[in-house]
This record gives C-alpha cells, sequence and structure tokens, in this order.
C-alpha cells in the first residue's frame, strides 16, 4: 500500500500548486473593477481585461489598483508554493505557470482573459526579484521615451530570460529551471501581444493615454 501511494504523495503538492496558482491568477480584477464603474470593460477600449485597458477607460484610480492586485495575484500564488518545504524552484514555477494560464485564459470568462503582463511581474517578482526589478527599470524607460506599453512590455519580456540566462553564466542567477521558466513565461507575453506587434508594424497602435488600442 505504502508503494502506491508514495507516487501520489509526491505528485500532489504540484497538483494543488497548480490549481491554486490557475484559480488566484483567474481572479478578474479587471473586469471587477470596472463593473465598480458600471463598465463592461470587454465591450470597450481594446476589450481587454488587464490593468492598461482600464486604466485608458477607466482612469488611473481604477487602473493602477487593477495592475497592483494582477501583480499581487501573481506573487501571491508564488509565496503559497512555499507553503511546501521542498526541492526549491519547482514548485515556485508550477505554481507560476498556474497562476499566468489562470489569467491568461480564465475559465470564467471562457478563457478570454489579460495578457499577463502584471501578473508574470508579480510571479517573477516573486521568484527572481533582483532580475525582475532591473527588467522593470528597463520596461519603465522604454514606456517613457516611446509611449508605448506594449513595447515595453514585449521588450520587457524579452529581456527577462535574457538577463537570467546572462546571470546564469554569470553564476549570481537563479538557475536554468528559472531561466526556462521565464523564457516560456515570456514567449506567452509576446504571443498574446500579436494583435499590438501587427499594429506597430503598421504605425496604428496607439500611445497610452489615447482610447485606442490596448496592451495589458
Amino acid at each position: 500500500m505504502r508503494r502506491e501511494r508514495q507516487p501520489i504523495a509526491a505528485v500532489l503538492p504540484y497538483f494543488i500548486c497548480l490549481v491554486v496558482g490557475y484559480l488566484l491568477g483567474s481572479v478578474p480584477f479587471g473586469l471587477l473593477a470596472a463593473r465598480l464603474k458600471g463598465i463592461d470593460i470587454r465591450q470597450q477600449g481594446s476589450g481587454n481585461i488587464g490593468a492598461t485597458n482600464v486604466w485608458r477607460v477607466c482612469g488611473w484610480r481604477f487602473g493602477l489598483p487593477v495592475f497592483l492586485l494582477d501583480a499581487l495575484k501573481g506573487f501571491g500564488a508564488v509565496w503559497l508554493s512555499r507553503y511546501f518545504v521542498m526541492d526549491g524552484m519547482l514548485l515556485p514555477i508550477v505554481a507560476a505557470i498556474g497562476c499566468i494560464l489562470g489569467h491568461s485564459f480564465p475559465v470564467w470568462l471562457k478563457f478570454k482573459g489579460g495578457k499577463g503582463v502584471a501578473t508574470s511581474l508579480g510571479v517573477m517578482l516573486g521568484m527572481m526579484p533582483l532580475a525582475t526589478l532591473i527588467v522593470f527599470a528597463l520596461w519603465a524607460v522604454i514606456f517613457k521615451v516611446s509611449g508605448y506599453v506594449s513595447l515595453a512590455s514585449i521588450i520587457a519580456a524579452a529581456a527577462l530570460p535574457t538577463l537570467v540566462g546572462i546571470g546564469n553564466v554569470s553564476g549570481w542567477a537563479y538557475g536554468w529551471p528559472a531561466f526556462w521558466f521565464a523564457l516560456v513565461a515570456g514567449a506567452l507575453v509576446i504571443v498574446r501581444h500579436r494583435s499590438n506587434i501587427a499594429r506597430l508594424r503598421d504605425g496604428t497602435e496607439s500611445r497610452f493615454g489615447k482610447k485606442k488600442g490596448g496592451a495589458s
């Protein structure tokens, strides 16, 4: 009997972290915040439930809390995974994957969620704080110079795995599992921005502060 239960006991923490992460990630703070103002954010602006579209449509008093809450649920998923004291980085990665998938593809909204920028920031901050803060500073500079949230998000998504990879080679970063996770998470953020990439290429993407378009 013990031999039959051991595999289940070994897998259970990963399953719990994945499910809890997904449920946390799937909380649609953008949709809920906009409803406080009587708006269905899915019918306004870019139609995205993320913080950028909420900020654009409802103003910073709604958009900023949504950004912080979306990031907090990512950080929270990673933090809760620390409850299981085992195998270092792997459980936080599982929780982070669940959270990002929950935000991007929430079952409650027919799998149509946000683009995962703030949530990815939160999980990365929980897993690799120094690299994340450096990349966030890069995001802020690009956004300040260009005015495009989407461009800043795409470049930041590509920069994080690059930085972690360089850090691993140099001996100061978080290990290769963290690199591969950052690579996959960054790729998902970029893929979720494919419509923004098309608009950037065509010169029709709106800079932040205008109501047309969206990024997060």
